[in-house]
């Protein structure tokens, strides 16, 4: 039996799979926690790394990194880290990302270039930060890299002059272009100011170098595109990710350019693209809603369920902490259609209404970048509310499949593992288990609700 290890080391923690290369059964499991922040020292990764794989990666074959993206790792000329890494998660950059996209070109040109209008989160902005704000940090700093990268480094032992990454992450940074394949050195040194020695971008089933023990090394990829692998999505697929945020993701056969900023034009890591949209609510929606009614898991689904869709006029603009998707950072909530007739089981599907609204918005921007949805998997937290699952189809407009909770990230870089084993054109094909398929017919009243209630107020907003 051949063994491969998949590594998502996200955010807060790392997590290891030790899985079977023909069949994608799980033999194994360790996991490690991160420090807390939007900041972070690569070494507390590592050190992650070592703990949740304790016993597993040295019975691996092959293993490969999933990484949170466009962290910013800065290394020195002695390949010593210059300073914390900034996570996608830190903010700080916001007006470095204004400054980049006004004065070179406008968003139309960064997303040209690279298939990006620059926010907060990706990696050059951070660069152009720690050039304003850290220039003694800036004059040391030889290589940037990837989490995702260093950790693919470190575990193969070599340099920085040797390191790697792979399409997908690459595509987070605000210098790589999916369009071409390469990366676009003059946007490197508009948010930088000089050139950097960038990580060699590897092909999806590459094997780039071996562990200590011999174990071979695939090159990685970053989260969501661990995701997409790890839950088999083809050109087509669409899955709908309800966490703390929501993520909407799809793979498709063309790049996307998507000059509102609403869709990201990521690659994926088998060769294709990977256009996502990213809502700053959606299970927290529900929790808040939870906390307001007083009520536990169970009951809120049956109030939500025990109502009529359109929720008796009620309707949630789910923006409760500013917006990323659409641009909104300094909206708050609003609910329309408040009336003494109002009932408990009318709020509490309006809150599921409105969070899922807001990814059908999702959805609506990817089909505008040529990728309508054929197929929609939901994932994440939420998805295990039986009044998300049932609610979904009628929001979305088709039937959703509920694949069974697993850690898809961790799954899909095992995925890649045995993939750089083979060498095959394409990835194996590994049984998720049985998904559920929910039907149900498109609730054109509750489209035309939010729609006017999140076109009323972004109007209100431009006035304001």
């Amino acid at each position: 039996m051949t063994l491969v290890a998949g590594v998502d080391s996200s955010t807060q923690s790392t997590k290891v799979l030790l899985v079977e290369a023909e069949t994608g059964e799980i033999v194994d499991s360790g996991r490690a926690s991160h420090p807390d922040g939007t900041e972070c020292p690569p070494e507390a990764w590592w050190e992650a790394l070592q703990e949740a794989g304790k016993g597993l990666l040295d019975r691996a074959e092959a293993v490969a990194v999933a990484g949170q993206q466009h962290g910013m790792v800065a290394l020195d000329a002695d390949d010593e880290v210059v300073r914390p890494a900034l996570l996608w998660n830190d903010t700080r950059s916001a007006p470095q990302a204004e400054r980049l996209t006004a004065d070179h070109g406008g968003p139309e040109a960064w997303a040209a270039d690279t298939g990006l209008v620059l926010a907060a989160s990706f990696t050059a902005t951070k660069l152009a930060w720690l050039a304003e704000h850290e220039p003694e940090n800036a004059a040391k700093t030889v290589s940037v890299m990837l989490p995702h990268d260093w950790l693919t480094m470190k575990l193969r032992g070599v340099s920085a002059a040797e390191a790697t990454t792979d399409r997908s992450d690459a595509s987070g940074t605000g210098y790589w272009s999916p369009r071409t394949g390469s990366y676009v050195a003059e946007r490197l040194l508009q948010a930088f100011g000089r050139e950097l020695r960038l990580p060699r971008v590897a092909a999806p089933n590459e094997v780039v170098g071996r562990t200590a023990t011999g174990a071979a090394v695939a090159p990685g990829t970053g989260d969501n595109a661990g995701a997409a692998l790890g839950l088999g999505l083809g050109p087509g697929d669409v899955a709908v990710s309800l966490g703390t945020s929501g993520t909407v993701f799809g793979v498709s056969d063309v790049p996307a350019a998507d000059a509102s900023g609403l869709v990201a034009g990521f690659a994926d890591a088998t060769g294709r693209f990977l256009p996502l949209v990213c809502t700053l609510n959606a299970a927290r929606v529900l929790d808040t809603f939870r906390t307001l009614l007083g009520v536990d898991h169970a009951e809120f689904d049956r109030l939500a369920l025990a109502a009529a869709p359109g929720a008796g006029g009620l309707t949630l603009l789910p923006y409760l902490d500013g917006e990323r998707t659409p641009k909104r950072p300094d909206a708050t909530g609003v609910i329309a259609g408040l009336t003494t007739g109002a009932t408990r089981e009318d709020l509490a599907r309006a809150a599921v209404e409105g969070m899922l609204s807001a990814q059908a918005d999702g959805l609506a921007a990817m089909a505008a970048q040529g990728l309508e949805a054929k197929r929609v998997l939901l994932i994440g937290g939420a998805s295990a509310s039986e009044a998300v699952r049932q609610i979904a189809p009628s929001v979305f407009g088709v039937d959703v499949e509920v694949p069974p909770s697993a850690e898809y990230v961790a799954l899909g870089a095992a995925k890649q593992a045995a993939w750089a084993l083979t060498g095959s054109q394409n990835p194996p094909q590994w049984k998720t288990g049985d998904t559920a398929r929910i039907t149900g017919s498109a609730a054109a009243k509750v489209s035309e609700q939010y729609a006017t209630l999140r076109d009323e107020t972004s109007s209100w907003a431009a006035h304001h």
